[in-house]
Parts: C-alpha cells; sequence; structure tokens
C-alpha cells in the first residue's frame, strides 16, 4: 500500500486570523523510531486557543499546525518504533503520544524529568512549512517524530479521553502528585473552570476530598463543576475581597487545605495564598508568560504554606492520566466535556468559540468533512 504524500491541514498563519486548510508533505517513509499516524481525534487546549489569540507568542513560529492533544491510527513506522514501555508499534495500532524530548540534556540525563527537557518540544513548536511539517493535531496525517514518547492505548478509551490524556489530563494528575496528594476528607479549591479545572474539581472528588470549591466562571461552566463533583462554587464576577470571604465562609474560616491554580491572571496568586489554611499547599500550574504575578511572601511564611510550581506533564502522567479514566470511567460524566466532533473546516471556528467561552473542549474528528 502507497504511504500518503501530503496531508490536509488546518495552519495558524496570524493571530486571530481564521486558520487555512493547505497541503503539507509527508516524509516518503517514516525515520527509525518515527510513525506516521492517521488522526481520529483531536481535543483543543487553552493553549491552542492562547497560541491562535497571540497571548502566547513564539518568535518565528508560524506558519503552524495547533494541536497537541491527539490520537489517531498507525499507517506506518520506522525501523524499531516502539511505544515507551518497549512495546511494538504496528501498522493499524491505536497510539498517543506526549513531548519530544533529546534525551541528552541536563534535565532529560540528570534531573531524569523530560518536562526538564532543554530541546521539550510539541507539534505546535515546529512551523509548518520546515521539516516535518505536519506534527500538530489539526491534520488529516501526523508524523510522530522519533524523540516523541508514544504509548500503545487500550480500547476501552474512547479517543476524546485518551487524547485529553495527552495534555489536559496529564496536567492535572502532575500538579496533584507534585504538591504532595490529595488527603481524604481534605478541603480543595480548584481555581480556573475550563476544562482543566472542572477535570481537577473531579480529580479532588475522586480522591476523597471532603469539600470542592471551583473558583472560575460564566456560570454555565460553574454549573458543570457541580456536576464534576464541586460541593460549591465561587463566581469570578465577585472582586477578589468577595471570593477569599467566600471561601472563608466555605471552609469554616480556616481555609483550604490543598489549592490549584488552573486559570491564571493578575490576582491568582494573592487569591491562592488567602485561600489557603494553615500550612496548606498551593499548586500554580495556569500562569503562563512573562508577567510578573504578585504573591504575599510574607503570607506564605506566616501561614507556613507549601508551594509547587507543576509544569504540564510527561509520558508517565500521560499514562497515568489514560489508566485514571479506565478506573473511573462510570463514576463521572466524562463526555460532558467533549463538544460534538467537526471535521478540518470546522477547526477554525471551534478555537474562537473556546476563546469566547462557548466550549470546554472542542473535538476535531480530521476524517470528517
Amino acid at each position: 500500500m502507497a504511504l500518503p504524500t501530503h496531508t490536509e491541514a488546518a495552519v495558524l498563519t496570524g493571530h486571530r486570523a481564521p486558520l487555512e486548510l493547505r497541503e503539507l508533505p509527508l516524509p516518503e517513509e517514516p525515520e527509525p523510531g518515527a510513525a506516521l499516524v492517521r488522526l481520529t481525534c483531536t481535543t483543543l487546549c487553552g493553549t491552542d486557543v492562547h497560541l491562535w489569540s497571540g497571548q502566547m507568542s513564539l518568535p518565528g513560529m508560524l506558519p503552524m499546525v495547533l494541536g497537541h492533544e491527539m490520537v489517531g491510527e498507525v499507517v506506518a513506522t520506522g525501523p524499531g518504533t516502539t511505544d515507551t514501555l518497549g512495546r511494538e508499534i504496528k501498522p493499524g495500532d491505536r497510539i498517543g503520544w506526549s513531548e519530544s524530548t533529546c534525551g541528552k540534556c541536563y534535565g532529560c540525563a540528570v534531573l531524569r524529568e523530560p518536562v526538564a527537557c532543554e530541546h521539550r518540544g510539541y507539534g505546535f513548536l515546529q512551523r509548518a512549512d520546515r521539516f516535518p511539517y505536519a506534527t500538530g493535531g489539526l491534520a488529516r496525517y501526523c508524523y510522530v517524530t522519533p524523540g516523541a514518547a508514544k504509548l500503545l492505548l487500550p480500547g476501552d478509551v474512547p479517543d476524546t479521553w485518551a487524547s485529553m490524556s495527552g495534555c489536559a489530563g496529564k496536567t492535572v494528575l502532575r500538579a496533584v502528585a507534585r504538591s504532595g496528594g490529595i488527603r481524604p476528607n481534605a478541603t480543595v479549591v480548584v481555581q480556573g473552570a475550563g476544562a482543566l479545572g472542572v477535570f481537577a474539581t473531579a480529580v479532588a472528588r475522586l480522591c476523597g476530598a471532603g469539600v470542592v470549591i471551583t473558583v472560575g466562571g460564566p456560570q454555565s461552566r460553574l454549573a458543570v463543576a457541580e456536576r464534576f463533583g464541586a460541593t460549591a462554587t465561587v463566581s469570578v464576577e465577585s472582586t477578589p475581597d468577595e471570593r477569599i470571604e467566600r471561601v472563608r465562609e466555605l471552609t469554616g474560616g480556616r481555609g483550604a487545605d490543598h489549592v490549584f491554580d488552573f486559570a491564571g491572571g493578575p490576582t491568582i496568586g494573592e487569591e491562592a495564598v488567602a485561600f489557603a489554611a494553615q500550612r496548606g499547599t498551593v499548586a500554580l500550574v495556569g500562569s503562563t508568560g512573562p508577567v510578573p504575578v504578585p504573591v504575599p511572601l510574607g503570607t506564605v511564611m506566616g501561614k507556613e504554606l507549601t508551594l509547587a510550581g507543576s509544569l504540564n506533564g510527561d509520558i508517565a502522567d500521560y499514562h497515568r492520566s489514560v489508566g485514571f479514566f479506565r478506573a473511573f470511567a462510570d463514576r463521572m460524566p466524562w463526555d460532558e466535556l467533549f463538544s460534538p466532533p467537526v471535521g478540518l473546516a470546522g477547526a477554525s471556528a471551534a478555537v474562537e468559540s473556546m476563546s469566547r467561552l462557548d466550549e470546554l473542549k472542542a473535538v476535531i474528528d480530521p476524517r470528517l468533512p
């Protein structure tokens, strides 16, 4: 069977501009350790929206193919292509994958942390006009590079769940681990009611938290958070002082044992520290960009808080996320996180819709018209 030589892709050529459907070249054959995949599902992430809008912008990054949460069916592999557990990957297999890493830098070799790789990359960090061209999720075919950490997926995990595990799912589970886990009957505050915040709300409840307060908006998203285990919600339409006072009321004046930032924003640090109880933990995940965010260090000291920064996740966190969905498949209405799928022609509208907070998780199925 002849391999495809080109693929249709929705390409970002300018911030806030409509995505352009273009034909991108594919390698004649995969390199050793690489795979050519026919994509079956791409779920859009908040990072995709930030890149589209220009809120996150890297010098010389355009044009590029957005999308870094995706799964697909293997069409061809290069010699020696295996998943992260050493299992051979063959045509017809369904796989997901995490970031590419070099394996030789200080972060990889000494820290043993893929997220600390000096050359760590996703598809959206690679230009669409240079080899290997089609590495993002908004394409019919995706070239999965040799350095990308690949994972054979179990058949009982739907495409959407597995796709979300590629970023949102693994990011939340890594943050929970980085902050020391959630103690049974603990009080948790989740800042943010997007896909990350709603998933974190569910994770906190399933980990045994007694009280889970989700802070965010709009109201429609807070209603979703309640269906995913929030025992109370606080709207961001109130003032910071009002939010802090409301969390105090909901925690009996003590504050939260765990605070998770999945929102970012100029007052997040101050509020997170104010929300936290004496000797509580604060995990900072949602803040992006170089803009300084004030954090009251005197309060951190006085409360003896533990602050943990958590950056995305790696293939181990991806594996844990897939396993989490399998273990708790019937415990939450997971499918409510996802919009009905659209084809590549609808990808531009989907990104814009997410930027307006009209969708939690847009789904692109490149097999659709």
